[in-house]
């Protein structure tokens, strides 16, 4: 695995998790003499220009065709490569979700997918851009690694560690550029194991992708009211250990999950999912999107009127928990 310093954490906070991922396979390629990047007609979009003009053999661009780019990707799988598609998340997870199901899923030809600008990043394009559907579609499919990852160094690390991952791995990027350091030193990623940010008690808050950070700046305000809550990043959302949320939730008061994803399918009903199967009662409050297609607008207003704010999620800790 690669290391990271300091300087490299804090460029990658600057381009944004979309141009991490393609300074990473840029790097990648460098070694993988077997790696080929598919895109579906957004090599700049995900910081691939560079990839792909330096390694022009070991790049695709099949244009706006994912349903085609998900069948050429799996026959490469096939012929022994290591294969990275990516394009915008609606897109790359529901235009050609048959092919995902079918070549990946049932026929368990090995590939990344990097869905781009999840959530409601492109809320001025409206819903036609936004995919808030994303985490709950991907991991209903057996044979599929969903990854969410908090900041830009664990998406360098995510997208490393699915290729060497012993199934196909969907990692969904949230967020802007200049986007918010959760992890300000190297450490090592582990899929299917939840990280402990912050150790409080009581209560505990799961926050996934973007919303990790926002956590984590929620919990310093409700601090100031002598409330201390447990952050955890779940950063894989399928495999995810079901044992380790158990132990950590089965004493506590109070539940929050916090996701930049529709309130239905995704995190909340991941550990919704936990609860019932270890048969643990304690309360649960679900931070999330409505299901449904409703404002379109900038993302900060998005994330505001959505209560997806550091403030607005401090606002609802205090009340459910008094």
């Amino acid at each position: 695995m690669m290391d990271f310093d300091r300087k490299k954490i804090i460029s990658f906070s600057r381009v944004g998790p979309r141009a991490t991922f393609g300074l990473m396979a840029y790097e990648l390629a460098k070694n993988i003499d077997n790696l080929m990047v598919l895109t579906a007609d957004v090599s700049t979009s995900a910081g691939l220009d560079r990839y792909r003009k330096q390694f022009s053999d070991k790049y695709l661009d099949v244009g706006i065709a994912e349903q085609n780019m998900i069948g050429i990707a799996a026959g490469l799988s096939s012929e022994g490569y290591k294969v990275i598609t990516t394009t915008f998340a609606p897109f790359q997870t529901m235009r050609c979700l048959e092919q995902i199901k079918v070549n990946l899923g049932y026929m368990k030809h090995k590939v990344t997918m990097v869905g781009l600008a999840s959530g409601i990043v492109l809320g001025p394009l409206g819903y036609t851009h936004c995919c808030i559907e994303d985490l709950s579609i991907m991991r209903s499919i057996p044979n599929l690694t969903v990854l969410s990852p908090a900041d830009c160094l664990e998406t360098a690390k995510a997208v490393e560690s699915s290729l060497n991952h012993n199934e196909s791995v969907y990692i969904r990027l949230t967020g802007t550029n200049n986007t918010p350091i959760v992890y300000e030193n190297d450490y090592e990623f582990e899929i299917g194991k939840p990280v402990e940010i912050i150790k409080g008690k009581d209560i505990a808050i799961f926050a996934t992708g973007s919303m990790v950070h926002n956590s984590i700046e929620a919990t310093k305000i409700l601090n100031d009211s002598k409330i201390f809550p447990s952050v955890i990043n779940i950063h894989t959302l399928n495999p995810l250990d079901n044992n380790a949320i158990s132990k950590i939730i089965e004493s506590l008061k109070l539940i929050i999950t916090v996701e930049e994803h529709s309130i239905v399918g995704g995190l909340g009903s991941v550990i919704s999912e936990i609860k019932s199967l270890k048969n643990i009662h304690c309360k649960h409050i679900s931070i999330a999107l409505p299901c449904n297609y409703d404002v379109s607008g900038e993302y900060d207003y998005l994330k505001n009127i959505n209560s997806l704010t550091p403030e607005k999620i401090a606002e609802r800790v205090k009340r459910e928990f008094r």
